[in-house]
């Protein structure tokens, strides 16, 4: 079974979020969903990037190594790469 590491962006409040998940398009429908919670505030996420592993362990581990950056501009770097890809 494959895991994800994926990035969400909502323009409406410029922010992204981190997340890891079995399945991508799932986890970002619930985000949209209505609900408490971070990515409740916006019904406008996007899917920006996604990484996949092998393990949930090891994209839990990369999920919180970005989170970890605090830094915007290194997740929009991380981004701008993968879309060169």
């Amino acid at each position: 079974m494959k895991y994800y590491v994926y990035i969400l962006y909502s323009e409406t409040i410029n922010k992204y979020y981190i997340g890891s998940t079995k399945d991508v398009l799932i986890r970002l429908d619930k985000h949209l969903q209505n609900h408490k919670g971070f990515t409740g505030k916006s019904k406008d996420w996007v899917l920006k990037y996604t990484e996949v592993y092998d393990s949930k362990s090891d994209s839990i581990k990369r999920e919180l190594q970005i989170k970890k950056w605090k830094s915007r501009k290194m997740i929009e770097k991380l981004i701008k790469v993968k879309s060169k890809e």
